[in-house]
């Protein structure tokens, strides 16, 4: 399985950006797939998760009610729409696959990540 993530960028604050993350699996179980992000100097976070199969989502604190996790299941595609977004919001976005069945926010449950994008915010 591969992950591949694309859509960052440079955005100014207040600006939109939507990042993608193509699978290359040839059929989802029960999985989940989220979203982390990397700053520098500092670990890496939970930002959001999606249940494959059902839909369910899950958000950290910090992005709740600016981002918009979302798969399309035909194209096994994951998604992650980030409005109004701060100079704090820049990082490396990574997407990730957790094939445990269960929602996690921990890193160590996902077990294949993609290669990050690059997103800036400037002020």
């Amino acid at each position: 399985v591969q992950l591949q993530a694309s859509g960052g960028g440079l955005v100014q604050a207040g600006g939109s950006l939507r990042l993608s993350c193509t699978a290359s699996i040839r059929s989802f179980g029960r999985y989940y797939m989220g979203w982390f992000r990397q700053a520098p100097g500092k670990v890496r976070e939970f930002v959001a998760a999606i249940s494959w199969i059902g839909g369910s989502t899950y958000y950290a604190d910090s992005v709740k009610g600016c981002c918009t996790i979302s798969r399309d299941i035909a194209k096994n595609t994951l998604f992650l729409q980030m409005n109004s977004l701060k100079p704090e919001d820049t990082a490396v976005y990574y997407c990730a696959l957790d094939r445990s069945n269960r929602l996690s926010t921990s890193i160590n449950e996902y077990d294949t990540w993609g290669q990050g994008t690059q997103v800036t915010v400037s002020s």
